[in-house]
C-alpha cells in the first residue's frame, strides 16, 4: 500500500518514513526492556520551546544509563527541526527516543552494537480540554510508590514507565483524570508523568529533587515566572494533609502544560476550579511559549 501524501513522516536512524512503513526491530534493547532514554517537547506557533534545555535532559539521562548517543547535540536539534519542517508543522508535540539499538535476547547491553534514534512529530497534543483547565482536573492518590532514588529513579528520564502506568491504571479505576505518587517515606513525589505545586498563604510549593521527581523543564520555567510576579517558592517534602488543605495547587509538564487539581480523593482543592495565582502563572506562561528566545525557531527568517 502506498502512503497518504499527508501522511507524518517518522525519523528513524537518520532517515524519514510514513508512518505506517515505520518500524524497530523487535530485537531492539527499548522494546524488550524498556533501555532507552526519551524527551517530549513542544512546539507553539513556529518555536520550539527549551529544545536546548530538552536535549541536555536527554543527554544526562543517557549519560547516566551509560548510553552513548550517536549524533552530537547540535546535530540532534538540527534533526528535530527538520523532522517539523519535513511534516509541515508549526504547533506540535515532539517525542524523542534513543534505545540502546538491536541486541540479542539476552540483558547484556554490550550486544547492542549502535543506538537507535526515533522522533515523531504530531499536531500539538491536548491531554485535557479547556473546560477541564477552568475547573480542575480530579486527582487520586495512589498505593502505587516512586521509585527510589537508589533504583530505577525517575530522575532519569528513560523508557521504563511502567511504575507510572500503574499509577495511571489506579487513577482510572477510581473514575479520576491523574494519580499523585508518593516517595517510599509517604511524602509527595510528583505526578505520572508531571511535577506538583501547592499554593498556601501566598507561597508555592513543591517536592525537593530528593524525593526523585524528574527535574521537569516547566516546573522550572513555573519557578522562574512565580519569581518574576513575586511568589515565593519552597521546595521541601509536602504530605498528603498539605495538599488537601492548599488553597490551590497544579501540575506541570510538557503535555499537560498548567493543569490545575480540582479534587483530591473528593477533597475540593480551593474554590474547586483554578485559583488565581495558578492563573496568573498560566497567563504568563502561554506568552513564553511563543517567545523565540525562550526555544529555537523551526523555520529561519
Amino acid at each position: 500500500m502506498s502512503p497518504s501524501k499527508s501522511e507524518l513522516l517518522i525519523y528513524i536512524d537518520g532517515v524519514f518514513h510514513p508512518r505506517s512503513e515505520a518500524k524497530i526491530s523487535v530485537f531492539d534493547h527499548g522494546f524488550l526492556y524498556g533501555d532507552g532514554v526519551f524527551e517530549g517537547i513542544r512546539a507553539y506557533d513556529g518555536v520550539v520551546f527549551k529544545l536546548k534545555e530538552h536535549i541536555d535532559r536527554l543527554y544526562a539521562s543517557a549519560h547516566a544509563i551509560m548510553l552513548n548517543i550517536p549524533l552530537s547535540k547540535e546535530d540532534m536539534v538540527e534533526a528535530v527541526l527538520e523532522t517539523l519542517r519535513r511534516n509541515n508543522l508549526r504547533d506540535a508535540y515532539i517525542r524523542l527516543i534513543v534505545t540502546r539499538g538491536v541486541g540479542d535476547l539476552g540483558l547484556d547491553p554490550r550486544k547492542c552494537l549502535k543506538p537507535s534514534i526515533v522522533i515523531i512529530a504530531v499536531p500539538a497534543l491536548k491531554l485535557y480540554d479547556e473546560e477541564k483547565r477552568r475547573r480542575g482536573i480530579s486527582v487520586t492518590v495512589s498505593w502505587t510508590r516512586r521509585d527510589s532514588v537508589d533504583a530505577t529513579s525517575h530522575e532519569i528520564k528513560s523508557l521504563n514507565y511502567l511504575n507510572s502506568i500503574l499509577a495511571k491504571i489506579e487513577a482510572n479505576n477510581a473514575g479520576a483524570d491523574e494519580a499523585i505518587i508518593l516517595d517510599a517515606h509517604g511524602y509527595i513525589c510528583e505526578a505520572t508523568g508531571e511535577n506538583i505545586f501547592l499554593v498556601k498563604d501566598g507561597r508555592l510549593y513543591t517536592p525537593p529533587r530528593s524525593s526523585g521527581a524528574l527535574p521537569g523543564i516547566t516546573a522550572s520555567v513555573v519557578k522562574k515566572i512565580a519569581f518574576k510576579l513575586g511568589y515565593e517558592v519552597i521546595e521541601r517534602n509536602l504530605t498528603v494533609t498539605e495538599l488537601y488543605s492548599a488553597d490551590e495547587a497544579f501540575l506541570t509538564g510538557t503535555g499537560a502544560e498548567i493543569m490545575p487539581i480540582g479534587e483530591v480523593n473528593k477533597r475540593i482543592i480551593g474554590g474547586g476550579k483554578i485559583g488565581p495565582v495558578t492563573e496568573r502563572i498560566l497567563e504568563e506562561f502561554k506568552k513564553i511559549v511563543r517567545d523565540p528566545s525562550e526555544g529555537v525557531q523551526i523555520y529561519r527568517v
